[in-house]
């Protein structure tokens, strides 16, 4: 097994381990980048990649995000994702990153941050609470997450709005 495929098998390993904090989405990313590195190391047949142009069209991407908004606080999975469009996982992926410029995991955790940011601005809401509605299983990945693409904690963050 090359050194990226057991990355990926170590990756969703230590999330089984963890108890899946990270959520649905992120696994089945983890599936699909296994497959897609399954297929195009040892395929026998050799794959051509096709070129898409485009992305998807703006009232697919509403709906998308319609969906993301409904479900925020839910474990969203990218068959549930494809399916509000009528494409396929795979064609549904492509397509959502040449769109957005990130993968569909990347941008339900953009929204959930930007939700959770929000409802901080309540001094009487609990980080804990804001997480589950939020959409996240535990506190920790909630903070390393908000941490990670805000550049500072939920709690830094409320503290320097309500100042």
């Amino acid at each position: 097994m090359d050194g990226r495929l057991g990355a990926l098998v170590m990756a969703g390993n230590a999330e089984r381990i963890a108890g899946f904090p990270s959520g649905r989405l992120f696994l089945d990313h983890l599936e699909m980048a296994i497959a897609v590195a399954l297929v195009k190391d040892y395929a026998v047949q050799p794959v051509y990649q096709r070129i898409y142009r485009g992305g998807l069209s703006p009232a697919r991407l509403r709906r998308i995000k319609e969906l993301v908004h409904a479900k925020i606080e839910d474990d969203l999975t990218l068959e549930e994702m494809a399916q509000s469009v009528d494409l396929s996982i795979t064609h549904f992926c492509e397509m959502f990153r040449k769109s957005t410029g990130q993968s569909p995991h990347q941008f339900v955790l953009r929204l959930r941050v930007e939700r959770a940011k929000e409802m901080l601005r309540n001094a009487e809401a609990r980080v804990l609470d804001v997480a589950v509605a939020c959409g996240f299983k535990t506190q920790q990945h909630f903070a390393r997450v908000f941490r990670t693409i805000s550049g500072i904690s939920p709690t830094e963050y409320r503290r320097e709005l309500l100042q």
